[in-house]
């Protein structure tokens, strides 16, 4: 079972590079590791930084996987990109933002719908 959410996961996230390519972003990393955790993707789009988290699930509904982020999930990530920029020496003035991708899969692996949430976790 987890080798077929793995490879869901990996396939969601395929899907979200190409989405976010086609509409004007530069992937920065894919998978960026530390010992918090992982982000899915790092999108840079005029001048603005976008954390990307990619949430896919079996089903036509892409609300599904948008709605399965929970506040530990939100503050993991919003840590995470605070130690991405650290990592990477840039200026505290950066302008970033923590977006979701949210995939709705067909059984037959396609896509059903995807969704892009801009800013859809906020610092507090």
């Amino acid at each position: 079972m987890a080798e077929r959410r793995r490879r869901l996961g990996d396939w969601g996230e395929a899907v979200a590079v190409a989405y976010l390519t086609q509409h004007g972003y530069q992937v920065v990393a894919q998978k960026w590791r530390c010992a918090v955790g992982e982000i899915d993707i790092v999108a840079q789009r005029d001048g603005v930084l976008a954390f990307v988290e990619v949430r896919t699930r079996r089903g036509i509904d892409p609300g599904m996987a948008a709605g399965s982020i929970t506040g530990a999930k939100r503050a993991r990530l919003i840590t995470l990109a605070c130690l991405f920029l650290a990592a990477h020496d840039l200026p505290a003035d950066t302008p970033w933002r923590i977006d979701v991708v949210a995939i709705a899969a067909r059984s037959q692996g396609q896509v059903a719908a995807i969704d892009h949430i801009l800013a859809a976790v906020e610092e507090t």
